[in-house]
């Protein structure tokens, strides 16, 4: 049974999407003189009303830079900024906000860890990737071999995008020290059977991190259940601003790692003798955060969980069947990436028009679809593909997106037949 299946199989939460679709001011732009359809919430979601309030509410009434000043406005600003750090806390079920550490996205959490914690890796140390990589998972760690001597192995998938279980367990061994794998697929929309990717890592006492951000928007984490040593996302994925994401990270873990950037207020003391770090998670921030960034991120987590994020998982599956049931049956269009467990990806090309091409006509059509190889390109050589047309589904589409999508693909047929 497909996860799709599995939902619809189930009492589903209520869920008006055209009551949330309201409350996302984009959405009611037309695109090339037709309304907007947007389905790139894989790329970057739209923002909802409350999150633009939000930041502009920490500009006009709010604003201070945090930790520094004793002045009330400082004092606001920064209870703010960690009322922001519980709500991560609360969104990941951490077990305290000190295990939360805020950067600028999932990909310098990454580069964060591989860059910190990978101090540790010698020559001959190994670090398992899956191909259903994001770059950002991929280059901070091929740099870390650069610098280290670690070797890289990689999980292989199936011609459904699903991961090689009994090649992973082949690749674990006792060189293994870092397993790190995306939670979903942002270019296939395969979700990870993390539990039994974890647990065996842990027996072979490999550290994990895991790639978030494309599933902190459509499922329920909980880090203390999953174990992983780090789970990383970026904010503008989870309707949140750009700019701003978060590094979970074990307190005992993260109390081991040497800070990765100096500056700011990063440090206990300076001299020009010697430097005192700050404890966690403070010692990773150096510099003046995203502090607008962070009140956004709390008010879209909490929009988020004030919809429900179960009932947004069962709302976008469904979508992701409806649309899946009618690409699939036509005769000119291939899925790429048909795994059991998906979340709300769908990626395909058409026979005989590049993937850029159609996205073109798609635009036209007020469609907006990503098209190009999604920042995964082993994944993309694995499918033997360049590119692919990618829609991506947010809490925000209906089925009436899906008609438009098939409409445009249509006309795209018929410029390029």
């Amino acid at each position: 049974m497909t996860t799709a299946q599995a939902m619809t199989a189930v009492t589903r939460p209520a869920f008006d999407a055209m009551a949330a679709r309201s409350d996302f001011p984009i959405l009611q732009r037309s695109m090339n003189g037709k309304p907007l359809v947007y389905l790139d919430s894989a790329a970057s979601a739209q923002k909802p009303q409350t999150v633009i309030d939000a930041v502009s509410r920490s500009y006009e009434t709010r604003y201070a830079n945090v930790h520094r000043g004793v002045y009330r406005l400082a004092a606001e600003a920064t209870a703010d900024f960690e009322a922001a750090r519980e709500s991560v806390r609360r969104l990941l079920n951490a077990r305290e906000s000190r295990e939360i550490v805020f950067v600028r996205g999932a990909t310098e959490a990454i580069n964060l860890v591989a860059q910190s914690w990978g101090q540790r890796l010698v020559a001959g140390d190994e670090i398992i990737l899956s191909h259903l990589e994001h770059h950002s998972n991929i280059v901070p760690w091929k740099l870390l071999c650069e610098r280290s001597g670690a070797v890289l192995r990689v999980i292989p998938v199936d011609d459904a995008g699903e991961l090689d279980m009994a090649e992973y367990a082949r690749l674990l061994s006792p060189r293994t020290a870092m397993v790190a794998i995306t939670h979903v697929s942002n270019a296939l929309g395969t979700v990870v059977p993390l539990a039994d990717i974890i647990a065996p890592a842990r027996a072979a006492g490999a550290a994990v991190l895991v790639d978030g951000c494309q599933a902190v928007p459509h499922m329920a984490v909980d880090v203390q259940a999953l174990d992983p040593d780090f789970y990383v996302f970026s904010g503008h994925k989870l309707y949140g601003p750009s700019g701003i994401g978060a590094l979970y990270g074990k307190a005992a873990v993260l109390e081991s790692m040497p800070p990765w950037q100096g500056g700011g207020e990063m440090i206990h003391t300076v001299s020009f003798e010697q430097t005192t770090y700050a404890d966690i998670p403070h010692r990773f921030e150096a510099g003046t955060p995203h502090i607008a960034g962070a009140a956004g991120l709390t008010a879209a987590i909490a929009y988020v969980q004030g919809l429900g994020l179960e009932a947004i998982a069962a709302h976008e599956h469904e979508l992701l069947a409806e649309a899946t049931r009618r690409l699939g049956a036509r005769n000119d269009i291939r899925l790429i990436g048909t795994a059991r467990q998906k979340a709300a990806i769908l990626s395909f090309v058409m026979a005989g028009v590049h993937p850029h091409d159609a996205a073109t006509i798609l635009d036209q059509e007020g469609v907006a679809v990503r098209a190009g190889h999604h920042c995964a390109q082993p994944l993309m050589a694995r499918f033997d593909v360049a590119a692919t047309l990618r829609a991506s589904f947010g809490l925000y589409n209906t089925v009436a997106d899906i008609d438009r999508l098939e409409a445009a693909l249509d006309r795209a047929r018929e410029i390029f037949r």
